[in-house]
C-alpha cells in the first residue's frame, strides 16, 4: 500500500499541557490502529503536524482534526505520495518546539503561507533525524 504524507497547521484553542497530553494520547491510539505515523510540532500559537500512512486513513485523521474544536483555522500545506516514512516507529512524535520555529510575530504575519512546501518537508526531516 502506498504511503502518503500530509502536513497541516492550525491555531490551538485552549492550549495547555493537559490539552496537548489529551491530543497526543488520542492521536497515538488512533494512529497505531490506522497505521499512521508522524510528528506534531506545537506551542501555544501553532500546531504543525506531519501525518504519514495509507491515503484513506490519513484523510480520515485530517478530517477528525478539522472537526476538533481544539484546532482553529486548519490548513493543509502539503499532501503527496512518498516512498519512505520520516517517522516509521512513531505513532505520534511530539516536539515542544524548543529548537526551531518562527517567532509569534512571524506566524501572525503569515510566514507559513509564504514558505515553499519543501521547507516543511525539510523541517520534519530534521526532526526525524534528531529523533531516530
Amino acid at each position: 500500500m502506498k504511503t502518503f504524507q500530509l502536513i497541516y497547521y492550525s491555531k490551538p484553542f485552549g492550549f495547555d499541557l493537559n490539552t496537548l497530553h489529551g491530543i497526543l494520547l488520542t492521536s497515538q491510539a488512533n494512529n497505531f490502529r490506522d497505521n499512521i505515523t508522524g510528528s506534531l510540532l506545537c506551542r501555544a500559537d501553532i500546531y504543525l503536524q506531519l501525518l504519514e500512512g495509507p491515503l484513506d486513513k490519513v484523510e480520515e485523521a485530517y478530517k477528525r482534526i478539522k472537526n476538533d474544536d481544539r484546532h482553529i483555522d486548519v490548513k493543509c500545506i502539503l499532501k503527496e505520495k512518498t516512498n519512505k516514512r520520516f517517522f516509521p516507529s512513531w505513532a505520534m512524535k511530539d516536539d515542544p518546539v524548543k529548537t526551531w520555529m518562527w517567532t509569534k510575530n512571524e506566524i501572525d504575519g503569515g510566514i507559513i503561507d509564504k514558505l515553499p512546501k519543501s521547507h516543511f518537508l525539510n523541517l520534519f526531516k530534521k526532526v526525524a533525524d534528531i529523533s531516530n
